[in-house]
């Protein structure tokens, strides 16, 4: 049995503690008010400020991460540390790993989406994990033959952008390191450098690549043959490089009950709403919109905060989803 409503304000329970979950909390609180008790679920305690973990393997600093509850207790919410086991839309209800239940009034899946590794003999960049340990992995390519860094994007969905500035702060530590022969490439299967941001940003991606001597390859699909060499179709060609750093492969989250496409991730509409349920929305990587990326992920949140406000009484006027792409190119002591 789930728990039940503990007041007549209606029960929102938000699934994730990601940029967007986060960003549904405030804005929830900022436009519903007192209308709503609000639920934050979420497996770990802390929230980590994902972008900056690129910067740690070239830094003493971590990331930042703060604290989950005190954010919650900060914005009138209760937190769970738990992580969601599956949803029954039509109780209203949601299982939690530990096999209690959270009864709600309108439910928002923040959850993100699951990392993988995409080959098995590449090394993958896991924003949660442990940290890339670029000195050593330069040190091990120095005692090669060869002299070269792949820095890969594989195929799917996927964010692209920390590729290119693991490519631009790798060849910049090389060079201080006394290194400047190292061969640093980008393969992505893009059409051209960070293309999601228009030709203009581009091409400016594109020239800073050009004067750091980092060759791109684009429109490459990588994939791992039997002998586990990283392979660029089309034109099978073995890529040659002594290291290969790749970004994970992503996939949905697939929770029991909730619609979800043949890669696990959540189908929405232009206000956020699940498709097919009442009271559902679902908002940042765990979404099948294409592009995964917080800054849309909140976007994202703040259409289903409004709808979400607008339902229980607050004067708002829900406005839909308009995506609008905004991103910083760290590329060594400044920003692009």
């Amino acid at each position: 049995m789930a728990d039940p409503p503990q007041s007549s304000k209606s029960q929102v329970v938000i699934a994730g503690g990601g940029i967007a979950g986060l960003e549904a909390l405030l804005a929830l609180r900022d436009l519903a008010g007192d209308r709503v008790e609000i639920t934050l679920v979420a497996p770990t305690p802390e929230f980590l400020y994902k972008p900056l973990t690129v910067e740690e393997p070239f830094s003493t600093e971590p990331a930042e991460r703060r604290e989950l509850e005190p954010i919650a207790r900060e914005f009138g919410a209760r937190f769970v540390q738990r992580a969601v086991s599956s949803v029954e839309p039509g109780a209203r209800s949601v299982a939690l790993d530990d096999g209690s239940q959270l009864a709600y009034d309108f439910l928002l899946v923040c959850v993100g989406a699951r990392a993988r590794p995409a080959f098995s003999n590449a090394i993958t960049f896991e924003v949660a994990g442990e940290s890339l340990r670029i000195e050593s992995l330069l040190d091990e390519v120095a005692a090669t033959e060869g002299k070269a860094i792949a820095f890969v994007v594989p195929p799917g969905m996927s964010w692209p952008l920390p590729v290119y500035e693991l490519a631009l702060m790798t060849r910049r530590l090389a060079g201080d390191r006394g290194a400047a022969e190292l061969e640093c490439i980008v393969v992505t299967p893009e059409a051209a450098p960070l293309i999601m941001f228009g030709p203009m940003a581009s091409e400016a991606v594109a020239e800073t690549l050009r004067a750091r001597r980092i060759e791109v390859i684009v429109d490459a699909l990588a994939a791992e043959d039997e002998d586990g060499r990283i392979v660029l179709h089309p034109g099978h060609r073995v890529l040659e490089a002594e290291r290969v750093v790749a970004l994970p492969k992503l996939e949905g989250p697939a929770i029991p009950g909730l619609p979800a496409d043949e890669h696990g991730f959540i189908p929405i509409d232009e206000h956020a709403r699940v498709q097919g349920l009442d009271a559902v929305y679902a908002a940042g990587d765990g979404t099948t919109f294409p592009i995964k990326h917080g800054g849309l992920g909140t976007e994202q949140a703040d259409a289903a905060a409004e709808h979400v406000s607008a339902a229980v009484g607050a004067p708002v006027e829900p406005q839909p989803f308009r995506p609008v792409l905004r991103g910083k190119l760290i590329v060594g002591e400044e920003a692009l």
